[in-house]
């Protein structure tokens, strides 16, 4: 494509492909080899997967919105090595949970709680991945890290079954499979992550997705990718925006840090930087006590 490519492209990422393959995929169809994502996905999981393109993949670091949504399938009564039903069983029993004690004990895992990363998870243990570990049979010592669960709720549950599906909107580095298999733990039974569908990932949701079929289609017609790609600012907005005039602009570019009152801001914060002709040139972070307007990242 003689085109440059710059901004987000929101794919609805199939199972049996990990994010990586992903990218791969989309480096042959867009031939364009600067291409990011943010948020990996296990092979097993479908949905939201943001891929950044060009310019945009100097956002991946920093995104201000690192909040997730999933459909979580699971059953009760097993248990796997992998907490997930790709895994080896571990445990298995008959299990009677009632959806009442579902729904009360779903409870304890909103708000802010500290989680175990699973052994069968890309955490670094001694400059060693812990599934890389889990594969030799070693497990290895890990340290629980504080998540946040905004919100759980029951979408469905077969108590004849003992399977159902939770959405859960919670932040980054949350292990869904780990949130099924604790919950097991809470109800005196086993539990597994059955599928797993992402819904929503920092600002981008599954409404705006495409498939893989989808961005093939378009470029084999020769249809222009940029129609189906957010702008590289569409991942900041919950900053407030900032317009230089043209003088401000090329001093700007050239890399000065202009103060305070020459772009009119008062509040110490983050801002989306616009230059004169409305082009987004970034982020800079409004320093009050030394008067100065500082930048943080340059997308230009």
């Amino acid at each position: 494509m003689s085109k440059e490519l710059n901004g987000i492209i929101v794919i609805n990422k199939p199972k049996g492909f990990t994010s990586f393959d992903v990218i791969a995929k989309l480096r042959g169809i867009l031939h364009i080899k600067r291409l990011g994502h943010a948020g990996t996905l296990d092979p097993m999981a479908t949905g939201v997967l943001p891929v950044f393109v060009g310019k945009a993949t100097r956002a991946c670091d920093i995104l201000p919105n690192n909040e997730k949504s999933y459909k979580a399938g699971f059953k009760f009564g097993i248990k796997t090595d992998t907490q997930d039903i790709t895994g080896n069983i571990i445990f298995e029993e008959k299990s009677d949970i009632s959806f009442d004690s579902l729904a009360e004990k779903v409870k304890i895992f909103l708000g802010e709680t500290e989680q175990l990363p699973p052994m069968y998870s890309a955490v670094s243990v001694g400059g060693k991945r812990l599934y890389e570990l889990a594969r030799e049979g070693k497990e290895a010592e890990r340290k629980p890290r504080k998540i946040y669960v905004k919100n759980i709720e029951i979408v469905e549950f077969d108590e004849v079954s003992q399977t159902g599906v939770l959405d859960i909107h919670c932040s980054k580095g949350t292990y869904i499979r780990t949130i099924i298999h604790d919950l097991g733990e809470a109800l005196g039974t086993g539990g597994v992550l059955t599928s797993l569908e992402r819904t929503y990932s920092s600002g981008y949701d599954l409404s705006k997705s495409h498939s893989l079929e989808e961005i093939q289609s378009l470029a084999e017609s020769g249809t222009d990718i940029t129609e189906i790609m957010f702008p590289i600012d569409s991942a900041f907005e919950q900053y407030e925006k900032v317009i230089l005039n043209s003088k401000h602009t090329r001093l700007y570019k050239s890399g000065v840090r202009l103060r305070l009152e020459q772009v009119g801001i008062r509040c110490e914060n983050t801002y989306r930087v616009y230059g004169s002709d409305n082009e987004f040139l970034g982020l800079a972070f409004a320093d009050k006590k030394a008067n100065e307007f500082i930048i943080k990242k340059n997308f230009f």
